[in-house]
């Protein structure tokens, strides 16, 4: 699934590409009705003012007060070119290079809809998101506090996006490998000394994958039709019963919330 750096990779390449840009036709293509894909219809005739980000959402506020709220799943991908199928959106864009824009999503999880700018209140991820975590806000004292709140085992509660935005199952992975925490450690458990270390790995782990243009395990492109290189650079991620970087120990693989997560039993001790 898309994470920050990969979304973030995504929204550099396209606010070039859509800014200033009117939305001459918005559509639906093999997509069904419904909250995934509403209001799109509203989106013609609008401009578009800039590409943001939050968290692992594209956000391209347009000119009459609307907002393009985009969620990449874990499939979506976004290119000028036609990809001939699965396609979920099409967009007809005014005069420029690549008049269009094409949303495409083989297993359907993603988002493109639209609302009044800033009215998040039917997408409750968003609407209660933690921090950037490549800001000033997502610091050791905020960190501290969010850990506090939850008795959740750290890894599930970072995918939560409630501490941290954007980081989802390889960076949690990579920056929990980095710290030495284990992932099934409750978040309140989590010792004081490894708090402002955890900061730092995920804020190291986020930016150095941005430098890569992200990670490419199956179908993430970013809009230019590249993969990301980080997967060279993941030291416990896939990499299952392979040595640790660290000290040698055989990287191991367990399921938590659902999750595949990867950890070195040696380096990340469990508390309980």
């Amino acid at each position: 699934m898309p994470e920050l750096p990969e979304v973030e990779t995504v929204r550099r390449e396209l606010e070039p590409w859509l800014t200033g840009r009117t939305i001459l036709k918005a559509e639906r293509v093999d997509a069904p009705e419904g909250s995934k894909y509403s209001g799109l219809e509203l989106a013609s005739g609008q401009t578009i003012k800039t590409v943001n980000r939050r968290g692992k959402f594209l956000l391209l506020p347009l000119s009459h007060g609307d907002e393009l709220i985009i969620h990449l799943g874990m499939t979506g991908v976004i290119s000028p070119k036609d990809p001939g199928k699965h396609v979920r959106v099409k967009l007809s864009l005014s005069e420029g290079e690549n008049p269009f824009l094409f949303f495409q999503d083989t297993r359907r999880f993603g988002r493109f809809l639209l609302v009044k700018a800033g009215n998040y209140s039917d997408l409750p991820t968003l609407f209660s998101m933690g921090p950037e975590p490549l800001s000033d806000d997502f610091n050791p004292g905020q960190f501290k506090a969010a850990l506090q709140k939850s008795a959740m085992p750290i890894k599930p509660y970072l995918l939560s996006q409630k501490p941290v935005s954007g980081v989802g199952n390889i960076y949690a992975d990579e920056a929990l490998w980095a710290s030495k925490v284990h992932p099934l450690t409750p978040a309140k458990k989590v010792a004081k000394r490894q708090i402002p270390l955890l900061v730092q790995m995920i804020k190291d782990v986020l930016a150095a994958s941005i430098e890569a243009q992200g990670t490419t395990l199956n179908d993430y492109r970013t809009v230019n039709g590249e993969v990301g290189a980080y997967i060279n650079e993941l030291k416990a991620y896939g990499h299952k019963e392979e040595p640790c970087p660290r000290c040698g120990t055989a990287i191991s693989k367990i399921v938590v919330a659902g999750r595949g997560t990867h950890f070195c039993p040696k380096c990340q001790k469990q508390s309980s």
